[in-house]
């Protein structure tokens, strides 16, 4: 973690969030219980802030500073309102391609993604506040820049996302092999915003219930998966393809 991005100690934390800073997550110790650790967790439950617990060893690793027990990482990008992204991209008259990514925990393969998304045209990466990779400098330097030119919203809840999408005109395509199709057999020229699950899991059943289409990649060899970075790749470029 790059330490321009990053903020160590209990008071300081406070006063990024309610100063209204990008903190993109909070590491917790995970046996602290000052009464200040009482108020910042007030403070990030207000400010609906991703945070995780962590062994004193994690935070140690993180900064040589006195941390008291809570180091945070500042996004070095502002994140995009969803309805705003959603309304300009349909006012540009090009054919919206959103790109949703289910609980992506790993800041390399979003980094990747992000690449990705910004050679293949993507209007706008919608990713889940808690639950998601942060976005660090290991995700900066993976994206190559990319990070820079592609609009990112973080939401509440990824299926409100899908509602609000589906709202304005836009078809959601969930990569799954819960499926017969393959995402050869899917249209992908009209308005679009394909969903990508997260390393482990894939994309969460209770959003598979409500998108548009399903779709998996052929598989032939004898490992069942590709890496998510690499998967996502091989929608796009089809996407791509197919429009042009």
């Amino acid at each position: 973690m790059e330490k321009e991005h990053q903020i160590f100690g209990i008071r300081a934390i406070i006063e990024a969030i309610q100063s209204g800073k990008e903190v993109d997550k909070v590491f917790i110790q995970k046996d602290a219980a000052s009464e200040l650790m009482k108020d910042l967790m007030k403070v990030m439950k207000r400010g609906n802030v991703n945070f995780s617990y962590v062994p004193v060893e994690k935070l140690n690793r993180l900064t040589p500073n006195n941390h008291q027990g809570a180091v945070a990482t500042i996004s070095p990008i502002p994140f995009h309102d969803l309805e705003t992204l959603i309304e300009k991209t349909l006012e540009s008259g090009k054919t919206p391609l959103f790109l949703i990514l289910d609980q992506i925990s790993d800041a390399r393969n979003f980094g990747a993604i992000i690449r990705t998304a910004e050679c293949t045209g993507v209007n706008g990466i919608i990713v889940q506040k808690q639950g998601s990779a942060p976005v660090n400098g290991d995700t900066v330097k993976t994206s190559a820049g990319a990070v820079f030119n592609v609009p990112i919203c973080k939401v509440e809840h990824i299926k409100d996302a899908i509602f609000h999408l589906q709202g304005s005109g836009i078809k959601t395509v969930a990569a799954t092999e819960k499926t017969d199709k393959t995402i050869y057999d899917i249209t992908l020229t009209e308005p679009l915003a394909i969903i990508m699950g997260s390393e482990d899991r894939g994309v969460n059943p209770s959003v598979l219930k409500i998108v548009d289409e399903k779709a998996k990649l052929p598989m032939f060899g004898t490992i069942a998966s590709l890496n998510v970075s690499v998967a996502c790749g091989a929608f796009l470029y089809e996407t791509v393809r197919q429009r042009s």
